[in-house]
């Protein structure tokens, strides 16, 4: 089992910068891929990013390419999102998801295993 706790979410006004946090606790062999997700109201659940800790390699979602930052401290216990220039069209509420190890898995939700309760993000222009 994992267990997984967001923070750092708030309001914040376009082009301003939030940083999300995610304590985990668990094996380690589930959470080999650590993400960040988000879902706005009326829409689908949607990849931002995520590591592979097996690999160590990094994907983004184009959305927030360049603007958002994932990482990971070296205890793997915590996962950030630092977001920066932020647009209203990020008002979400955010999630942290873990998977197991095995095959490679991208930034679709539902490869994902393990989920946190969400934080969420709120934009304004």
């Amino acid at each position: 089992q994992v267990q997984l706790v967001e923070s750092g979410g708030g309001s914040v006004q376009a082009g301003g910068s939030l940083r999300l946090s995610c304590a985990a606790s668990g094996h380690t062999y589930n959470k080999a891929f650590m993400g960040w997700f988000r879902q706005a109201p009326g829409k689908e659940r949607q990849g931002v990013a995520r590591i592979n800790t097996i690999a160590n390699d990094i994907l983004y979602a184009d959305s927030v390419r360049g603007r958002f930052t994932i990482s990971l401290d070296n205890t793997k216990s915590t996962l950030y999102l630092q977001m920066n220039s932020l647009k209203p069209e990020d008002t979400a509420m955010y999630y942290c998801a873990t998977a197991p190890g095995g095959l490679w898995i991208g930034l679709h939700p539902t490869k994902y295993s393990y989920w946190g309760q969400g934080t969420q993000v709120t934009v304004s222009s």
